[in-house]
């Protein structure tokens, strides 16, 4: 067999426990991850057909078939050739398949054609994310070539690598870098402007009501926050975690601040070490024995300094750049769940982390806190499956062993599997949850603010009594339907006539009719 051959010539039945399509052969990506023996999960796989294909290229489950006509040579260059222009990018499996790419052939490649686009990314891509350097002159000098096309792919302006002339508009850098693909649902999202609609909505209110709306809106952010994670914590741990989030973005983002924040969190050290774990970590159940039964394991503690680093660098970078605020929060928030750095209170600074990008890049209005936690609580199956669409694919590729203690120890590296990472599902799922904030939560909480006051002044030029009955009295009625309860009625309001009671409801009912709770 030729050294520039495939290493195997056959396409298997399976690629990846998913069958190849009948008649067609694996190809790309799927064909160099196969032949190099690359360990790394493809979210979606190529093979070329022995037929022509409507439309030349049809998706049918996790397999895009391309037409015949794009069949491939049989070297492994001529895959890679094939997977850069025809797929799209993902980083971990085209990291994972440069470290094993044979450096002669690779170098022979760019050799033949050192100007060309597609050989120029390849060797920045190589050279950026292996931190090996081939031995080739630097690039004449040509126009520059997008690393990434921003067409497909959200980016940065990025700086212009010399030696490849190669624009660097990657989201990230070679430590942590997600990429975020560009789909007609986030083109509309952001078209929507949203940050401007809220900063409108919020114009048109008085300062009073809009306080006590952020005030509503961030209790119920930090109520939800804790309630995804089945907790129901005491007021004084409420009060606390909800003044840390008010306070999000005034801070730079390191680790004097996740630090910070995880201090808040937990309160009480005694029983949970603060700060970066330093020991494994993982999300399931133990069984009877007290083995471990995991969904999914964080990355191995001696890469934590590593990897949380990166991704402050990545932040920082993001920070400055032109890149929609609510994908930034995607990237990096998702970004942190996944690492999951901490021993406990991953997924609240996880949400936390969605705040503090949105109020540093002033995408919330001052003060402001969009209770995206509540949304997703509301939405918790489509939460979870955001968050599972990058990590379950992750454990066929996480070699562990139980421990003494019922925690897990990782055997292999994995550091990879949490550098790089697609946040398109996850930028698609929070920014639908902002848009859901701001066009509905916000405003209704607005709504029923001015509706309250509204009643509260009919109720006591109708009635004299004390604030706070008022306000039980609005409560009582709205929750029976527009009646008070006959209990009550009986109890606290036994003073007041049957003609009051009877023009206290009508007042109440006048005033919230038409809104919806």
């Amino acid at each position: 067999m030729k050294e520039n051959r495939l290493v195997t010539s056959k396409t298997p039945d399976y690629f990846q426990y998913e069958q190849v399509p009948e008649g067609a052969e694996i190809a790309g990506w799927a064909a160099l991850a196969h032949s190099l023996g690359v360990d790394a999960p493809l979210r979606r796989f190529a093979c070329i057909s022995q037929k022509h294909v409507s439309g030349n290229r049809r998706i049918d489950g996790n397999w895009e078939i391309f037409d015949k006509r794009y069949k491939q040579g049989a070297t492994l260059t001529d895959q890679l050739n094939f997977a850069i222009r025809h797929e799209l990018i993902d980083l971990l499996v085209m990291k994972r398949v440069l470290d094993l790419f044979p450096e002669e052939e690779l170098t022979a490649f760019l050799r033949a054609t050192p100007t060309g686009a597609v050989t120029r990314r390849v060797w920045f891509f190589f050279e950026t994310l292996t931190g090996r350097t081939l031995s080739l002159d630097d690039c004449e000098p040509v126009s520059a070539v997008d690393a990434l096309e921003p067409d497909k792919y959200f980016t940065v302006k990025g700086k212009i690598s010399q030696r490849h002339r190669v624009r660097n508009n990657l989201l990230g850098t070679a430590k942590f870098c997600p990429v975020i693909r560009r789909t007609p649902k986030l083109d509309a999202l952001i078209n929507l402007n949203l940050a401007r609609h809220a900063r409108e909505t919020i114009g048109k209110i008085g300062a009073q009501v809009i306080a006590r709306a952020a005030s509503f809106m961030l209790l119920a952010d930090s109520k939800a926050s804790f309630e995804i994670e089945g907790e129901r914590p005491p007021k004084n741990k409420l009060e606390r975690w909800g003044r840390a989030v008010v306070e999000a973005g005034k801070r730079p983002l390191n680790q004097t601040e996740i630090y910070r924040l995880h201090r808040t969190l937990i309160g009480d050290d005694r029983f949970t070490e603060t700060g970066y774990r330093t020991q494994g970590v993982f999300l399931g159940i133990r069984n009877s024995n007290g083995e471990p039964v995991p969904e999914f394991i964080g990355a191995r503690h001696e890469d934590l300094s590593d990897l949380m680093f990166a991704l402050n660098d990545c932040n920082n970078r993001l920070r400055v750049s032109d890149v929609d605020p609510v994908l930034q929060a995607a990237a990096i928030a998702f970004g942190f769940v996944y690492i999951h750095p901490l021993a406990d209170g991953n997924g609240r600074l996880h949400r936390c982390l969605i705040h503090h990008v949105l109020a540093e890049r002033k995408f919330s209005p001052a003060g402001m806190v969009f209770p995206v936690s509540s949304v997703m609580a509301a939405e918790i199956d489509d939460y979870r499956d955001s968050l599972q669409s990058h990590s379950r694919p992750l454990m066929n590729h996480i070699d562990w062993r139980p421990l003494p203690n019922g925690n897990v120890e990782v055997m292999n590296d994995t550091s990879d599997l949490y550098r790089f990472f697609d946040c398109t599902n996850n930028a698609e799922f929070l920014y639908d949850c902002v848009r859901r904030t701001i066009e509905t939560d916000m405003p209704r909480e607005i709504d029923y603010l001015i509706r309250h006051d509204s009643a509260l002044s009919q109720i006591m030029n109708y009635v004299e009594m004390p604030d706070n009955i008022a306000q039980d009295l609005i409560l009582h009625i709205r929750k029976n339907a527009g009646r008070l309860p006959v209990k009550r009625r009986k109890n606290e309001f036994a003073k007041l006539t049957d003609d009051e009671v009877m023009g206290l409801e009508k007042i109440i009912n006048s005033v919230f009719e038409g809104f919806d709770p």
